[in-house]
């Protein structure tokens, strides 16, 4: 629940959150039997947040944004992996690569979130990442073991249009964000 936008409608999770907040405050001896009842009934007929906080505004909690998803797993050995054209990119991606080249081109990707995360672990492969003019990528949480990591793209500030993060392991490979070739021709010849 994010208690910056109190207006917002509650929806279920967050009535399934501010329940779990008050059942641990009964659990500890913070609120009785008739309190809990009394404030699951405002809970149950609450429609924004800020009523929600009402509720829970004397009781210590931690209010936990949801997990997020779990990562989009991609996952080869002694082949190869190739996004390009309209692909949905998640915003978050583990490469699991043996032996093999990966090319992930952003250019023309459809983009739910400006930030996509991806974790890499490679072995003995090359890894393209081909981002739009604009975008930024961050290399610099990529562990390296006989391996290379190339950034030809602004690393900062991150951009609010795409900004690709790469964390993990790359041993005897390499990595590499990139504009597509045409851009850098493009470039010379204005």
């Amino acid at each position: 629940m994010d208690s910056g936008q109190p207006d917002i409608r509650a929806s279920d999770a967050d009535r399934a959150a501010v329940t779990q907040i008050l059942e641990h405050a009964v659990g500890q001896g913070m609120l009785t039997l008739d309190e809990y009842t009394e404030r699951i009934d405002v809970v149950l007929g609450a429609r924004t947040r800020r009523e929600l906080d009402t509720v829970i505004a004397d009781l210590p909690h931690i209010r936990r944004a949801p997990a997020p998803a779990p990562p989009e797993v991609l996952r080869t050995w002694m082949s190869g992996i190739s996004r390009k054209g309209p692909w949905t990119v998640p915003p978050r991606l583990r490469l699991v690569t043996r032996m093999c080249s990966t090319t992930l081109d952003f250019t023309s990707a459809v983009l739910h979130n400006p930030v996509v995360h991806i974790d890499i672990d490679d072995y003995f492969s090359a890894t393209e990442l081909i981002l739009p003019d604009g975008a930024t990528a961050d290399l610099n949480g990529v562990v390296q073991a006989g391996a290379s990591t190339t950034v030809k793209v602004t690393s900062s500030p991150p951009s609010r249009a795409l900004h690709v993060v790469v964390t993990g392991r790359v041993r005897f490979g390499s990595v590499t964000a990139r504009h597509p070739f045409g851009t850098a021709l493009k470039r010379l010849l204005k």
